[in-house]
């Protein structure tokens, strides 16, 4: 007797391994351009091929899953649920094997592998430069540095354009298909040029004057922003304007740095990394708060990319020596 779930995995097996030897890269490339262009027509065009072989080519793709992956909508296609898992599903496999391609191009040139690294804009570029140069020199791993919000870096991971990520915690909410490392703690502390550092010196901290300086910051409707918002708030003090809302760790350095009436809040971290390149330093103050965590974010999979442990391991070591 066979059973409904045997029946149902022998089933399952068999359409995968039916799909696995007939999917083509050209039924992935005309997937990937429906998915931006919605028009069998435009696309046939873009992949240099007829209109009718476009057509023929998507009904191949249709039958191997055996269901509408499209509908037509006036002049257009728009995808069925199949067709919208379909198009996700092939921009992670086209993905895949960019970084297959680019990745064996780097052993062919000598390196052990190829690792895709986002940085969140308030990781610390020293903390960042040690744990690359150590991959490189430990296992003369390639790594490529890509630089976003947190969110957009988690939203890069689940899309397979990034393999791992340093990122704050709280980004990782909602993302089952990723994991995460708390590494350590960011506590805020407040910059400013140097001048100014040394003229408060000795002084009580005083809200009402901070709030008259001219700030730097993140948006209001970003975490680092709503959270100063709050402080002022809570201390009775109209929050400051910002002159400049920004996340940029470049520009902030470089207004402040010249600029003795302007000040901003950064992790410890990049404060460190401000005050070795000189012109800025930490105000005499703690903030009394914590931004959220540092964490290395992956993808969950059954097999981790050897290169992401190897830069787990270093990233791991230097946060603990920096505790």
């Amino acid at each position: 007797m066979v059973t409904d779930e045997g029946y149902g995995a022998d089933a399952v097996s068999v359409s995968t391994r039916r799909v696995m030897a007939n999917l083509k890269m050209r039924h992935l490339r005309l997937l990937k351009n429906l998915e931006r262009h919605k028009s069998l027509t435009k696309v046939a065009h873009i992949i240099g091929i007829s209109q009718p072989a476009a057509t023929k080519m998507l009904s191949e793709i249709e039958d191997l899953f055996d269901g509408p992956l499209f509908i037509r909508a006036g002049r257009g296609l728009k995808p069925t649920r199949m067709g919208e898992v379909a198009m996700l599903r092939t921009a992670h496999i086209i993905e895949e094997f960019e970084h297959f391609a680019a990745e064996m191009e780097a052993v062919r040139g000598g390196r052990d592998a190829r690792l895709i690294i986002g940085a969140a804009p308030y990781v610390s570029g020293a903390l960042m430069s040690q744990a690359v140069g150590e991959l490189y020199k430990r296992h003369n791993v390639l790594s490529v540095i890509k630089q976003a919000s947190s969110d957009e870096l988690v939203q890069a991971l689940s899309d397979h354009q990034v393999d791992c990520a340093l990122a704050r915690t709280s980004a990782v909410a909602g993302h089952d298909d990723l994991c995460h490392e708390i590494l350590h703690p960011q506590r805020p502390v407040l910059v400013g040029n140097i001048v100014t550092v040394k003229r408060l010196e000795g002084r009580k901290l005083e809200w009402r004057h901070l709030a008259e300086m001219n700030w730097i910051l993140p948006s209001f409707g970003t975490p680092v922003g709503r959270r100063v918002a709050e402080l002022f708030t809570h201390m009775q003090v109209q929050a400051p304007s910002p002159i400049i809302e920004t996340y940029s760790i470049e520009v902030m350095y470089g207004i402040i740095s010249k600029n003795p009436s302007v000040i901003s809040v950064v992790p410890e971290g990049i404060a460190d990394d401000m005050v070795r390149r000189g012109g800025v330093g930490v105000l005499p103050w703690k903030v009394d708060w914590e931004l959220s965590s540092l964490s290395l974010i992956y993808r969950a999979q059954d097999t981790p990319l050897r290169a992401t442990e190897q830069f787990a391991k270093i990233v791991r070591e230097l946060c603990l020596g920096s505790c």
